[in-house]
């Protein structure tokens, strides 16, 4: 059996990703295609307690390269428990959120040697790369606005100051910008529906026809 399809989705915080992932799986599941839908940090119940650890806004103390490995702690779980068992069986997995999510907070945001990111990307993703990556692309302002519209607490990421969000958001453009044939650079201050467009003739072109 050929293996599956690996997609994930990025962006700051009040991007729009968790939607364009939402609608995309949808369409896949439309089309008769298997999905599996994760979130990372999460997908299995011990990377689900390490995501509560991380984004506890009471924890203020949490050093960055305790961040940094508990994240990919998260990751190397949610990878050998679901994702890699999905992509066995030929299924399409599509992730909110992956290692570049990583390299931008934890290597562009916190100021983590990126060499040393990319050495903990290795080991938490267990060496799964994403076949294609959408970054969804606000600027900082919008994202704001977007989670303030949303209402409710903000998670200890989400807090972060505009000082923090503009590093990973630059940080992330040149992720893309080096990874050009992997990472889509899509600009969020479009419709949904129009978003939700551009990225299925991004996938489209990559899944296999369906038996009978």
């Amino acid at each position: 059996m050929p293996r599956g399809l690996f997609i994930t989705f990025e962006g700051i915080d009040g991007c729009g990703k968790t939607t364009q992932a939402e609608l995309l799986c949808r369409r896949l599941e439309d089309a008769g295609y298997e999905v599996v839908f994760v979130r990372d940090p999460g997908g299995t119940r011990i990377s689900e307690r390490i995501r509560e650890l991380l984004l506890d806004r009471q924890l203020r103390e949490m050093a960055p390269v305790t961040e940094l490995l508990l994240y990919e702690a998260a990751r190397a779980q949610l990878v050998a428990e679901q994702i890699q068992p999905a992509l066995g069986a030929g299924k399409i997995v599509v992730s909110d959120r992956f290692f570049d999510s990583t390299t931008a907070y934890q290597g562009y945001g916190r100021g983590i040697d990126l060499a040393l990111i990319s050495k903990a990307n290795e080991l938490g993703s267990l060496g799964l790369r994403p076949d294609l990556t959408f970054f969804i692309d606000v600027p900082v302002e919008e994202g704001a606005r977007r989670l303030h519209r949303l209402g409710g607490e903000r998670d200890r990421l989400e807090s972060e100051d505009r000082q923090f969000q503009e590093r990973v958001r630059k940080g992330y453009l040149k992720l893309a910008r080096s990874e050009a044939a992997r990472v889509v650079v899509v600009d969020g201050l479009r419709p949904a529906d129009e978003i939700s467009q551009e990225v299925w003739q991004k996938v489209a072109p990559m899944l296999t026809p369906r038996r009978g």
